[in-house]
């Protein structure tokens, strides 16, 4: 254990975020560069002897979170590198977007403050980088078969990363025009900079990892030439049928769905483009959608210049304190304010949106709402509640249904869906199509980047048995475990 009185003796104490009126000017990072490196072992050292963590029950990865923490506070940073990565392949990029799980599952959160674990993680894998620590590990040798794995997100990169290290020859198929999916695209550079992404392809790419991108396997290749072409195929491809929202006027301009609006502002900073080609730059802007991706779009447009930003939720005002319902250590839906809702703007709770009018020239210009309450099972509008709020770009952000079915490798390949529109997978991530497994949220449907890279560990693990026989490769989740809330 660490500090036996930590807990005692050293209160909670988050990294400090950049002043908002600095960081609104900027793209980098909202948190202040090693702002809690000098107290970041005591924070650690608030782990405490507890008997049984619970964080590891609570982390989908299983995180040797109290052996890192030890570490860190007796300032191992080495040490404590190595039993961060023995479970994590990428901690920088949960520790800056994962939300941490593990900390509703701290024992010590039972009666106080929990342990500031996501923080702890961070800095120990900045260090790591900073050292010199995060070396590339290929394989002693070569199995002589091939993998391919389909999309480049967090789930499939763990996955690709995990079967090169095990002596696989992998190849990474990606869509888009750089490695990384919603991470690179779909996540905005104030939250994870890119060159945490672009060092970690490096170090894959020196491991001996292929990728290969801009290619829309379904389209540019077919699936079922790629299955002839590898001895396993692992589908990553992610979620990214989005909800949709059919309300009159919804074929207005300036109406477009979050992954429409969020990857152009990344393209600017890849330098792309000089200006997005959709910009809040002086519009009265609403965000359709409460949760995570939402945040990313308030934060995005307080960053081009809006003239005011609404973020709608229809779901009523989570309370601050845990619901009564979600106890220790599930992790509860409580009232969170992010970096994003630090800079302005307004949250609208319990309202569904009505019909969007135009101007002349068909684009947006209003949005009608009313107010709703949730009675037998249902979303029921308050009369005399509907009001008329300004809105010249609207993002849509209410989340996914299932993969995607339009590029035809579903019917390629032949796979099973299951009800939710998932591709269907056995306890082994295998498909009902031998030889092609499934992984992240093309399988499991829209969750978090932590169940992601558990998924991607644990289909490699799958996939490496199925070619091998046997595999010693860590295997932390199975298909039917789910998080307890998300």
């Amino acid at each position: 254990m660490a500090d036996p009185k930590g807990f005692l003796t050293t209160p909670r104490q988050l990294c400090d975020r950049r002043p908002v009126e600095e960081r609104k000017q900027d793209w980098n990072e909202v948190y202040v560069p090693g702002g809690l490196l000098p107290i970041i072992s005591k924070q650690a050292g608030r782990c405490m002897d507890c008997g049984i963590p619970f964080c590891h029950n609570g982390c989908p990865l299983g995180n040797l979170i109290p052996e890192w923490n030890d570490y860190a506070y007796r300032e191992d940073w080495t040490a404590a590198s190595e039993r961060l990565h023995a479970t994590n392949n990428f901690p920088e990029f949960t520790g800056r977007l994962c939300p941490a799980p593990c900390e509703s599952a701290c024992v010590l959160g039972i009666n106080q403050d929990a342990v500031t674990i996501k923080n702890v993680e961070v800095t120990i894998i900045d260090k790591a980088w900073d050292s010199g620590d995060v070396t590339p590990q290929p394989p002693e040798r070569l199995s002589g078969k091939t993998v391919a794995v389909i999309g480049s997100g967090p789930a499939g990169l763990a996955a690709a990363q995990q079967l090169t290290r095990a002596g696989h020859t992998v190849a990474v198929y990606e869509r888009a025009d750089r490695i990384g999916g919603l991470l690179r695209y779909g996540i905005p550079e104030f939250k994870m900079e890119k060159r945490h992404i672009n060092r970690r392809i490096e170090q894959m790419r020196a491991e001996g990892t292929k990728f290969r991108t801009g290619v829309q396997i379904g389209t540019d290749l077919p699936g079922d030439k790629l299955k002839k072409r590898y001895d396993a195929v692992v589908i990553a491809a992610g979620a990214t049928q989005a909800r949709d929202l059919p309300v009159p006027g919804r074929e207005l301009g300036g109406i477009h769905q979050a992954m429409e609006y969020l990857p152009l502002a990344n393209k600017v900073q890849e330098g792309d483009f000089v200006a997005p080609p959709i910009t809040a730059a002086g519009k009265h802007v609403v965000v359709i959608g409460g949760g995570d991706t939402g945040a990313d779009c308030v934060g995005t447009a307080h960053r081009q210049g809006a003239a005011s930003v609404t973020q709608l939720e229809i779901m009523p005002r989570p309370t601050e304190d845990r619901p009564d319902n979600q106890p220790w250590p599930t992790m509860p839906m409580t009232y969170k304010v992010t970096s994003a809702h630090e800079e302005g703007g307004e949250r609208v709770y319990a309202v569904n949106t009505v019909k969007f009018e135009g101007d002349e020239d068909g684009n947006v210009q209003s949005l009608h709402l009313v107010e709703v309450a949730f009675q037998d099972g249902k979303f029921v509008p308050q009369p005399g509640t509907e009001r008329t709020i300004p809105a010249q770009l609207v993002t849509l952000a209410m989340g996914f249904t299932g993969t995607d079915q339009k590029n035809g490798l579903i019917d390629q390949l032949g796979l099973a869906l299951d009800a939710r529109g998932n591709i269907a997978r056995d306890q082994q991530y295998a498909t009902n199509v031998g030889g092609v497994f499934v992984a992240g949220d093309a399988g499991r449907g829209q969750s978090l980047i932590v169940w992601a890279i558990a998924e991607g560990r644990s289909a490699a693990s799958a996939v490496d048995r199925f070619l091998t026989g046997h595999s010693t490769l860590h295997a932390p989740v199975r298909p039917t475990d789910r998080p307890v809330a998300v």
